[in-house]
C-alpha cells in the first residue's frame, strides 16, 4: 500500500487471533503497521480517518474473520446537539482547569491512571501497568499528541485525556479519571470538553475509536449525536436508534 506522503510502501501485518475483550464467545484480530517518524503525523491522519487507532508507535484495526461488530465512529462537533444532559455535565465541572500543555509522561498522571484501572477496570489488561509502561503509551508515537489535564480548585489531578491532535479533529485515544468523583460524570465530560474544544479550533470531528453492537462497555459513545460510522460506503450519519439495532450498520 503506497501513500502519497510516502515514497516507501507502507507494511502491514496480521495479528493472531485471541479472545474477544467486548463479545463472549468471539475471536478478534487485527491488522497493524508501525509509524515511521519521519511520516507519522501523515499517515495517523489518514489512517485514523480509514479507520485505524493508534497505540503507541502502532496503528492498527480490527481484522476478525467471523465478525465485523467493530464499528469506528465519530462525533460531528459542528452539528453536536447540546442537549439538557450535557450543559449540566458541563456546569458541574466548571470549576476544572483544562491545561493541554504536556506532552510528556508524569508520575502525577500515571498515580491517577494506577487507581482509575484498580477501581474501573480491575479485570482489563492494564491493570499492574508500571510507570515505563505509561512513559511508552504517553510519548513512544505520539504524533501533534499532548495530556489534557484537568484540574480542581486545589490544583489536584482529577482526569486526563491522551489526545492526538489531526488534520481534520481530535482523536481521543486514551482517558482516565478519579475514581471517587463519580458524581461528576468525568468520562462523558472529557468528551464534551473534547467536542467544545474541536470547535473552538474549526476541527469537524472528535474521533472515539471503536463502537461494538452488544457491548455495553461501548454503549455509551451512541450517546453523543450526532455520530457519524464508518461503512464500506464511508463516514455515514447514525443515529443512536440505528446503533441499537445493530444490524443497521452493514
Amino acid at each position: 500500500m503506497t501513500h502519497p506522503f510516502s515514497t516507501r510502501q507502507i507494511p502491514f501485518f496480521l495479528t493472531a487471533s485471541s479472545p474477544c475483550p467486548y463479545l463472549p464467545d468471539q475471536w478478534e484480530r487485527k491488522v497493524f503497521t508501525r509509524i515511521d517518524p519521519g511520516e507519522g503525523p501523515a499517515l495517523n491522519d489518514a489512517l485514523t480517518h480509514a479507520g485505524f487507532r493508534r497505540s503507541q508507535s502502532v496503528l492498527y484495526r480490527p481484522a476478525c474473520e467471523a465478525c465485523d461488530a467493530c464499528k469506528s465512529v465519530r462525533v460531528d462537533s459542528s452539528d453536536f446537539d447540546w442537549k439538557r444532559r450535557w450543559r449540566k455535565i458541563l456546569k458541574r465541572n466548571s470549576d476544572l482547569t483544562l491545561s493541554t500543555d504536556n506532552n510528556i509522561a508524569t508520575a502525577e498522571q500515571y498515580q491517577l491512571l494506577s487507581r482509575y484501572l484498580d477501581s474501573r477496570h480491575s479485570d482489563g489488561d492494564m491493570v499492574g501497568m508500571s510507570f515505563g509502561e505509561y512513559v511508552l503509551m504517553v510519548e513512544e508515537g505520539a504524533q501533534r499528541t499532548h495530556v489534557a489535564e484537568y484540574r480542581n480548585a486545589d490544583g489536584k489531578l482529577i482526569a486526563a485525556a491522551l489526545t492526538d491532535v489531526l488534520k481534520d479533529g481530535l482523536s481521543l485515544i486514551y482517558s482516565y479519571f478519579d475514581p471517587d468523583a463519580s458524581s461528576r460524570s468525568l468520562g462523558a465530560f472529557m468528551i464534551l470538553d473534547a467536542i467544545r474544544q474541536a470547535e473552538r479550533a474549526g476541527l469537524p470531528f472528535v474521533y472515539l475509536g471503536y463502537w461494538v453492537g452488544g457491548s455495553r462497555k461501548m454503549a455509551y459513545k451512541a450517546d453523543f449525536q450526532p455520530l457519524q460510522v464508518l461503512t464500506p460506503a464511508g463516514w455515514t450519519p447514525h443515529s443512536a436508534l440505528e446503533l441499537d439495532a445493530g444490524d443497521s450498520l452493514g
